[in-house]
């Protein structure tokens, strides 16, 4: 939750323009960093006055970005500050933060409110991800944080930080026709989306942290001799074992974080291009190979002195370098395509959309859904008809009290999207129906209705519901049963429309004890539908424990 800065008043007050620090972040493209005089192009639905910023506590830095809402719910930086704190330092062996790394990351962070309070910031939001997220201690530093400073901090799970950085790669490149991953690699962890024509597939969350990788293989003097290879073969592992059941090859590898922004740096400076080049600069596997090879020849001294890597990046470099190689080879894929930008912009271009959704008027959720499956390739005329017999399924269940008469939203809904996967491929489509419904943050719908949409639709063929499904088995004993009974339906409806040619035109249905009959008006012949329905009623039988009949009705069928 955003802070309101201007009901809150909970800063200190702002310092003079000597307590502002001074050292500027490098890792983005000078075209996002425009003149903070300058006159904004502000939203339509904005106001000239507003100001939002994202603070982003990683396990590594801590940064800072104040901007201004623009047109298109993009926004324009007015200023930003990076700040190298290493928070997760021996978080590995401890479990808890380290108490010189909770007093260096507080001391910053009280420059940061201060700048903050100096551009009267109307809306806040502070994120803490992995380092304060896994560590016994987190908690008790983020309420020192809050008496210190004023700021709320809020911890993101891995998932929220993998989708804020996929959020930042979308607004900053054109991804609508590709089959593509992201990696964010931090101190503490990585995390890895697989993304198809703008839409997240799947995301997957790596213990592969930069800082966390090069604490493991330090010893006394620093990095073990044959560091590269131990954490490049750590590293394999760990991908082996996490980063499983891959949707597609990718076609590229967009990268955010230091790690890449430093990568780039390095190969830019090296080959003496212009150094302004970061953004989307085009990396291969080779080049991080060599990369690599380079960095594990130097002693850390040596390092330091790498034109286009920050100094206070010198120590954990080859970690990081190590993680990119290992994460290329294990996603298949030889481009990369550095990005300068990461959470914190994710995090601001959600906060544009919630600035923008209280001044505009509520978009209704069924346009939401039936985008949604156009931007997915789905057969929108056969999906509306399977909603629409769903629908009057569900009505006549809850016309005979069979069902409560909640869930038809939810039911619809499914319907319309069920199909989605097959941006994905056909086989196991459902599968990945589920990825990205669960996955697609469509508004006006909460985490917990987007789960309920998925696994209806992910049960719309194959196997019937299992407690051993991971999507099944988190969910508590009542969603269980209400998936099951309006997957139960849906299958039927699709059933009904097997041939995508809308043959049948309506249902009716007779509940009685212990059975159940469906009556289908049809035009035509619709003798494929009848037979796929009843191929399908193994599940409804099951999940409301009555037998269901299914036939052609007497009256205007032709």
């Amino acid at each position: 939750m955003a802070q309101d800065i201007s009901k809150q008043g909970a800063l200190p007050a702002a310092g003079t323009p000597a307590d502002r620090a001074t050292d500027r972040s490098t890792d983005r493209s000078t075209d996002q960093s425009a003149d903070a005089d300058a006159a904004p192009n502000v939203d339509a639905a904005g106001d000239a006055n507003d100001r939002l910023a994202a603070i982003d506590i990683g396990s590594n830095s801590i940064r800072l970005v104040v901007a201004c809402p623009l047109q298109g719910g993009q926004f324009r930086i007015i200023d930003e500050e990076r700040r190298s704190t290493r928070l997760a330092h021996r978080l590995g062996a401890k479990g808890k933060l380290d108490q010189q790394s909770m007093d260096r990351t507080v001391v910053e962070l009280q420059q940061f409110s201060k700048l903050v309070k100096s551009f009267d910031v109307t809306r806040l939001d502070t994120i803490a991800t992995c380092a304060v997220r896994e560590a016994s201690n987190g908690e008790a530093f983020m309420q020192r944080v809050e008496k210190e400073t004023g700021l709320k901090i809020r911890t993101i799970s891995a998932e929220e930080e993998a989708l804020y950085s996929f959020r930042s790669v979308q607004a900053a490149f054109d991804i609508s026709d590709s089959n593509i991953a992201v990696a964010d690699i931090g101190g503490g962890s990585t995390e890895i989306v697989y993304a198809s024509a703008g839409h997240v597939e799947k995301i997957y969350s790596t213990k592969l942290g930069a800082v966390r990788l090069t604490e493991r293989f330090t010893g006394s003097k620093g990095l073990f001799d044959d560091a590269g290879h131990l954490i490049r073969k750590h590293a394999a592992e760990e991908l082996k074992d996490e980063v499983k059941g891959r949707p597609f090859t990718p076609q590229v590898l967009y990268g955010t974080g230091g790690t890449f922004t430093a990568l780039a740096s390095m190969i830019i400076a090296t080959r003496g291009e212009d150094s302004q080049m970061i953004w989307g600069y085009r990396v291969t596997r080779a080049d991080v190979r060599h990369l690599l090879d380079r960095l594990s020849s130097m002693s850390i001294k040596s390092r330091r002195s790498i034109p286009g890597l920050n100094a206070d990046r010198a120590d954990i470099i080859i970690a990081g370098v190590a993680i990119v190689g290992e994460v290329m080879d294990r996603l298949r894929t030889n481009i990369l395509r550095v990005h300068t930008g990461g959470v914190r912009d994710g995090l601001l271009l959600e906060m544009t959309d919630s600035l923008r959704s209280t001044r505009e008027p509520t978009i209704d959720p069924a346009l939401q859904i039936e985008g949604f499956a156009v931007s997915c390739g789905a057969d929108l005329a056969h999906a509306k008809h399977v909603a629409f017999l769903c629908g009057q399924i569900y009505d006549e269940l809850a016309a005979a009290k069979v069902v409560s008469g909640e869930d038809r939203e939810v039911l619809t809904a499914a319907a319309m999207l069920q199909d989605v996967g097959y941006l994905i491929n056909y086989k196991q489509h459902h599968h990945h129906s589920y990825q990205l419904i669960v996955n697609s943050q469509l508004p006006g719908f909460r985490r917990h209705d987007l789960e309920l949409i998925a696994n209806v639709a992910r049960y719309h063929r194959g196997a019937r519901p299992k407690k051993k499904h991971a999507n099944f088995r988190k969910l508590g004993k009542l969603d269980r049963r209400r998936v099951r009974q309006l997957a139960a339906i849906l299958r039927i409806a699709g059933g009904l429309d097997r041939g995508h040619l809308q043959r049948v035109r309506s249902v009716s249905a007779t509940a009685e004890p212990g059975r159940m009959l469906l009556e289908v008006v049809a035009t035509g012949d619709p003798d494929l539908e009848l037979w796929a329905a009843r191929g399908r009623v193994a599940l409804f039988e099951r999940a409301f424990r009555r037998q269901l009949a299914i036939q052609l009705s007497d009256s205007e069928s032709v």
